[in-house]
């Protein structure tokens, strides 16, 4: 786990917020990634990396690109010939240009959300390539630091109350088994919400496969302008619900 955060007071609301297919393009990363891979390594040793990706992922709970690369070389995996390919591979992961692939509006929508509560990135993922990910697309700055990488987050639900504690947590996350997940661990305390892009959010099994979520929007995006008090419902604070001064500047855009 990596948490980049010490423990903070008791926020009215805390939006949690995934990265991959969130609020960067996780798919086009991957696209980009693959095409490099396959150039560096070759058909064959591409194939044995996904091979061995696909099992650390089992095992881990999140993707580990960079530990691939380490077990491909321990595994003495051909690569380029003279090995060479390995090392081309993990350069352009570490200096890909994640800021690029942000969705459109996404740092709009970060802006407006820490004007109504406290945001947190809230990830899976390994402790090198995942932060770097996140501080070189600008996320991290946007959300002065608050960013927690773990393995199966839907599981470390105690780690993410314990370090941003709130009475009311917003999910915004692409998988809908992460928010089903959410929801039945949190209940009434968190509104769910499903930005319909990348591949798990737009995959018919695993939508059918969970209950649905609170709100469903067509991109992070929409999220700049929509009306933000829908995400919340009936949101009861302590057992009153939210003073109308705060619901008022829910409606408003930050």
């Amino acid at each position: 786990m990596f948490a980049a955060q010490p423990v903070t007071p008791i926020q009215d609301i805390v939006f949690l917020l995934d990265v991959d297919n969130t609020l960067l393009d996780g798919d086009r990363i991957v696209t980009d990634f693959t095409h490099h891979l396959e150039s560096a390594l070759g058909t064959r040793a591409a194939h044995r990396f996904w091979e061995i990706s696909g099992a650390l992922r089992e095992d881990l709970g999140y993707v580990d690109y960079l530990g691939a690369l380490q077990r491909c070389r321990a595994d003495d995996v051909p690569a380029g010939g003279d090995g060479s390919g390995l090392l081309q591979v993990a350069s352009f992961l570490l200096d890909y240009p994640f800021e690029e692939r942000l969705y459109p509006r996404a740092m709009e929508v970060l802006q407006r959300l820490n004007t109504l509560g406290a945001t947190v990135i809230l990830s899976d993922g390994d402790v090198v390539l995942q932060p770097r990910k996140i501080i070189r697309s600008g996320l991290w700055a946007a959300v002065s630091g608050r960013v927690v990488v773990c393995a199966r987050k839907e599981r470390r639900i105690d780690l993410v109350q314990r370090l941003h504690p709130a009475r009311h947590y917003v999910m915004i996350d692409d998988k809908p088994r992460v928010l089903a997940a959410m929801k039945s661990a949190l209940g009434d305390r968190v509104t769910t919400v499903l930005p319909r892009q990348g591949h798990y959010a737009l995959d018919a099994v695993e939508i059918a496969s969970h209950p649905p979520p609170d709100v469903s929007v067509a991109c992070i995006g929409d999220l700049a302008d929509q009306d933000i008090r829908p995400l919340l419902g009936s949101l009861v604070v302590r057992g009153e619900r939210v003073p109308a001064a705060f619901a008022g500047r829910l409606g408003q855009r930050g």
